[in-house]
């Protein structure tokens, strides 16, 4: 069995991208090994701080589990800190986390905990009850409930939980603008999800990436040991980010307030991202998501003064750990993306080139790009091409098949209706 000691022990991320990335580089810096288990995520691998990196099936499953422990003891990894890099491995540890931390230093919290932040009903259910504003939020149980609906448009529809990838949960949100785009996409988001149970609507607050805004903090035991605020000024795409692009640290107690009463009232510890959008017409900030993961900008800490990954485990191995909080002023950026993004913001009217430039000339930390460890900087955006091409592209021809099989069954039910009256 491998020696438990701090100076023995060695963190193992499971899944995610730039994220994940950014844990390696941090943990493999201060000279902790890392290894990396992925489904079909490779940025992270060619990275020179990963010691070892293995394949699998991925984290869903009842055998998950299990694989993960095959795993750790194939590469006699006893007491290493098991780090999730994406929401289906973190509810996955969160479901099977008494099994697994027989083996691993687990950093993530139980299900009791964890699922009011990996499923968005339960989510604004618990901002509800401690008085946390959000938008205006439906659960229709039907299609029945979705066309009686009274509300207010534009909505956005959401996954509650995102189990598994499919082009409703890779779309993140979709757009509705009346009750006919509505019905259509509920019915597109059922047909792929395979039912209504993991369908929030949501009405659509105003604004761009100027309203967003989050808190990120690695907390212990109810209580914040190391934070920051910041604002996700980007977004891609611009509409409905899939990612952030372009962000800065700020100071905002505004935001900071109701995410420590939720993370308090769940007695939490570990890592976590809470996600804000400024409603200008409430002058309200609106909370939006909770991410109990490392999130893509999590390197923009490391710039700001915290380095969340190598205080995690610090914690995670017993360290004491300085509590603080990150200087405001310094940003993060992935350039490949943030530059599409500008120019979409440019030719909608809302930045000019002036901005961009001055955006540049910040104190920037880069999603992919490092002098200490070029090679994933160098694969970034192929490597994007390549997974837009053979994942994302296969998905959503998948679901514009279901839609088209839905729609010519509805026809023909309609063609013999027509027939036998």
């Amino acid at each position: 069995m491998t020696d438990r000691t701090p100076g023995n022990v060695g963190a193992l991320i499971l899944g995610g991208a730039h994220g994940a990335l950014a844990m390696a580089r941090s943990l493999g810096r201060h000279g902790i090994s890392v290894g990396f288990v992925t489904e079909n995520q490779l940025i992270t691998q060619h990275s020179r701080y990963v010691r070892f990196s293995t394949t699998w099936a991925g984290a869903n499953g009842d055998s998950a589990a299990a694989k993960l422990l095959e795993i750790g003891r194939r590469y006699g990894l006893a007491g290493w800190v098991l780090l999730p890099g994406g929401d289906t491995e973190t509810l996955m540890i969160a479901r099977h986390r008494d099994e697994l931390a027989s083996f691993f230093r687990v950093t993530t919290p139980d299900w009791n905990t964890a699922q009011w932040a990996l499923d968005k009903h339960l989510t604004y259910q618990r901002a509800d009850a401690l008085g946390i504003a959000h938008p205006q939020t439906y659960h229709p149980a039907d299609r029945q409930e979705v066309a009686d609906l009274d509300c207010r448009f534009p909505l956005v529809l959401k996954p509650a939980t995102r189990l598994e990838d499919n082009a409703f949960t890779l779309g993140k949100a979709w757009r509705v603008d009346n009750k006919a785009a509505l019905l259509s996409r509920y019915d597109q988001a059922v047909a792929v999800t395979g039912g209504a149970t993991n369908i929030v609507l949501q009405e659509l607050i105003p604004g761009g990436g100027a309203s967003q805004f989050s808190y990120a903090a690695l907390w212990d035991r109810g209580q914040p040991v190391v934070s920051l605020v910041a604002r996700r000024l980007r977004q891609y795409p611009i509409e409905f980010g899939y990612t952030s692009t372009f962000v800065e640290t700020i100071e905002n107690a505004e935001v900071e307030a109701p995410a420590v009463r939720f993370l308090q009232s769940l007695d939490y510890s570990g890592l976590v991202e809470i996600e804000f959008k400024y409603d200008n017409r409430t002058q309200q900030y609106m909370m939006l998501d909770a991410n109990i993961r490392c999130w893509t900008w999590i390197a923009l800490g490391h710039r700001a003064g915290l380095d969340f990954p190598y205080l995690l485990w610090q914690l995670a191995t017993g360290q004491p750990v300085i509590p603080g909080k990150a200087r405001a002023g310094v940003a993060w950026m992935h350039f490949s993306r943030d530059l599409v993004a500008a120019l979409q913001e440019m030719k909608a009217g809302r930045m000019l080139p002036i901005d961009y430039l001055r955006t540049l000339r910040a104190s920037t930390e880069f999603a992919a790009l490092a002098f200490d460890d070029p090679l994933p900087g160098i694969l970034d955006l192929p490597l994007l091409v390549a997974r837009v091409l053979t994942r994302r592209v296969p998905l959503l021809m998948r679901g514009l098949k279901q839609r088209i099989a839905r729609r010519r069954g509805s026809s023909l039910s309609d063609a013999a209706t027509r027939l036998h009256p």
